[in-house]
């Protein structure tokens, strides 16, 4: 059985910008620290909700480092190291290894997409060439390349490529992927209105955006089914899929940097081409944190 990178709730972090949109470390570590004590089980640093698209790659490792430093060894780290050129990815992959991270996070090639058989070939290349073990993350409503259960059982074979985040919507392939990989693929929901049922059929936790404001949440939908107690992780479920299903009212993570915005923490901008929400969107979204009283 390969390892277990992490269970439970691990946060897709934010990354805070200063107004000019260069990084803000301090609020960074504060995030963190507040992300650890709100019970968060993993981080996540530089994916998609980290705005990874628009970091060049020295600010990329940097945020990497300073994430590692300052969670020193708590709980795991994740980094996002994934890209549409294999090369590209093999070296953000390996100076995530050389910034101290646990685990890989590497999403499907992009724009230029690729084959099944592709997938295979570019998988093992980053696999065969990194000494960390790499989640996978299969998201095709960015992407436009969807990892089928056929070809998971196939890079689960590779011995450093031991999970995925799930994040294609379709529970009836993330059964038979389960059927066809078992103990060599961990399944980790994408998607937060899916953790209990995605946990209900083997998976082990989630990588989160709610848990960037309501991580005492996050981690207790998660740890419900990891208890075995799916009545009490249902109910959670159900009772936060307002505010799951605002974090994504526009793209990701211009909801939730706002959302942090409204609540206090001061996580600045998003950078362009991202723009922040019109006022409708706001006042939807503020109801939803205001209703689980998470602002004023």
């Amino acid at each position: 059985m390969k390892p277990v990178v992490f269970t439970g709730a691990g946060v897709a972090i934010i990354t805070p910008f200063n107004e000019d949109c260069t990084v803000n470390y301090d609020r960074f570590a504060q995030i963190i620290e507040d992300q650890i004590a709100g019970g968060t089980d993993a981080i996540v640093v530089c994916g998609t909700t980290g705005e990874s698209a628009t970091l060049n790659h020295e600010e990329h490792i940097d945020v990497i480092k300073y994430c590692v430093d300052v969670v020193n060894h708590r709980i795991p780290v994740i980094a996002g190291a994934g890209s549409n050129e294999t090369e590209y990815a093999v070296r953000l992959s390996n100076d995530a290894e050389k910034a101290g991270v646990d685990a890989l996070l590497s999403v499907t090639p992009y724009y230029n997409k690729t084959s099944q058989r592709g997938l295979v070939a570019h998988y093992n290349f980053i696999a065969d060439r990194v000494s960390a073990p790499i989640i996978l993350y299969n998201v095709p409503s960015r992407t436009g390349v969807n990892i089928k259960p056929e070809t998971y059982a196939q890079l689960a074979q590779h011995k450093r490529i031991v999970a995925t985040k799930e994040a294609n919507g379709n529970l009836s392939e993330i059964v038979k992927t389960v059927a066809l990989c078992g103990d060599d693929l961990t399944i980790y929901s994408g998607d937060d209105d899916q953790t209990t049922a995605i946990m209900s059929l083997g998976g082990k936790g989630v990588i989160s955006v709610l848990s960037n404001v309501a991580p005492a949440a996050a981690h207790g939908i998660a740890q419900a089914a990891l208890d075995g107690d799916f009545a009490l992780s249902r109910k959670l479920q159900v009772e936060w899929l307002d505010v799951c299903n605002n974090m994504f009212i526009d793209v990701n993570p211009i909801p939730v940097k706002e959302a942090m915005n409204m609540m206090g923490m001061n996580v600045g901008p998003c950078r362009l081409p991202l723009y922040e929400m019109d006022d409708a969107s706001k006042e939807k979204l503020y109801a939803s944190l205001k209703k689980h009283n998470l602002v004023k």
